[in-house]
C-alpha cells in the first residue's frame, strides 16, 4: 500500500468517544464517493463500536464569497433560483448545523437524486426541495443555507484538506485518541481488509466484528441501499442480494427505484 502517510492531529479535533476516529475526505457526487460510502457502511456494520467519523468535504471550488452573497439575494427574493457547483457542499454543510444524522440524512438523499439523475442538484431550489424530503427543519436550514456558517464550515473542510495535504479523493485519515501519536492517511480506495487491519494494528489488539444485522435493521439504519451495497456487507454475490432484495419488495416492506444506470432499495 504505497499511498500512506503519518499526519500530525488537527488543531482542533472534534471529541473523541472511541478509541479511533476517522476523517473521511470526499467529494459527495463523485462516483468514488459512492464506492467508498459502500466500504464506510460495512465497516460501520461491523466494527463502529470501535471509531467515529466525520466527512470533509473536499470538493475543488472557487468564488464561494461572490456565491454567498446571490444565496442571500435568493433568499430574499431577489432571485427565484440560481445553480452553482458549490451549492450542494454548501448546503450538506446547513444541513450538518442540525447535527450529524441530519447531515447524513440530507446528503444521502442528494446522493440518491444525483443517482437517478431526478433532480437539478446544483440548484437552489432543488436542495430545499431536498431538505423537505429528508424531513430536517426546512426553515431552519433555509435560514442557516443563507448563513455565513455554512460557507465557513464548507471553507474549513476545504482549510483541513489543505492542511493535510489530502490530494486524491476520497481519502481516510485514522486518528487514535492518543494525542502523541500520528495520524495515519490513506490515500485513494483499497480493499475492505486494508482498512479493517489499519483498525487492529491502531488498536495494537485483536478487534471483534458484531453480529450482521437482519435486513429489516440494516435499513432502519440506512434508509436507502444499493443491490451492491447489500451484497458487499453480508458478502453474498449481487445475484443473491437482488433475490433477497425483491423478496423484500415483495412483502412491501421496501421499493425499488432505477433508471438506466443504477438500481437503489429504499424503506417504504
Amino acid at each position: 500500500m504505497n499511498n500512506v502517510q503519518l499526519l500530525s492531529k488537527p488543531a482542533a479535533p472534534s471529541s473523541i468517544t472511541k478509541p479511533i476516529e476517522l476523517y473521511i475526505f470526499i467529494d459527495p457526487l463523485c462516483h468514488k464517493a459512492l464506492k467508498m460510502q459502500t466500504m464506510l457502511r460495512k465497516l460501520l456494520v461491523e466494527y463502529e463500536h470501535y471509531f467515529t467519523w466525520r466527512y470533509v468535504l473536499s470538493t475543488k471550488l472557487a468564488s464561494l464569497n461572490s456565491l454567498s452573497r446571490r444565496t442571500k439575494g435568493c433568499l430574499s427574493g431577489v432571485e427565484l433560483d440560481i445553480t452553482h457547483p458549490a451549492l450542494p457542499s454548501i448546503a450538506i454543510k446547513a444541513a450538518e448545523l442540525q447535527g450529524k444524522r441530519a447531515a447524513s440524512r440530507y446528503m444521502l438523499k442528494l446522493q440518491e437524486h444525483a443517482l437517478l439523475n431526478t433532480k437539478n442538484i446544483t440548484s437552489y431550489c432543488a436542495l430545499i426541495d431536498i431538505a423537505k424530503e429528508s424531513k430536517i427543519d426546512v426553515d431552519e436550514f433555509i435560514t442557516d443555507f443563507g448563513s455565513k456558517e455554512a460557507g465557513r464550515a464548507f471553507q474549513c473542510d476545504l482549510h483541513i484538506t489543505r492542511e493535510m495535504e489530502v490530494d486524491e479523493v476520497p481519502s481516510i485519515v485514522f486518528f487514535s485518541e492518543r494525542i502523541e501519536d500520528e495520524g495515519l492517511k490513506v490515500s485513494g480506495m483499497y480493499s475492505y481488509e486494508v482498512y479493517v487491519q489499519i483498525l487492529q494494528e491502531m488498536l495494537n489488539e485483536e478487534i471483534t466484528c458484531q453480529p450482521l444485522p437482519t435486513f429489516d435493521e440494516l435499513f432502519d439504519k440506512f434508509i436507502t441501499l444499493t443491490t451492491q451495497d447489500v451484497a458487499e456487507i453480508y458478502s453474498i454475490s449481487e445475484h443473491q442480494a437482488e433475490r433477497e432484495l425483491k423478496k423484500r419488495m415483495l412483502q412491501q416492506k421496501i421499493e425499488r427505484i432505477t433508471n438506466d444506470d443504477v438500481t437503489l432499495w429504499r424503506k417504504k
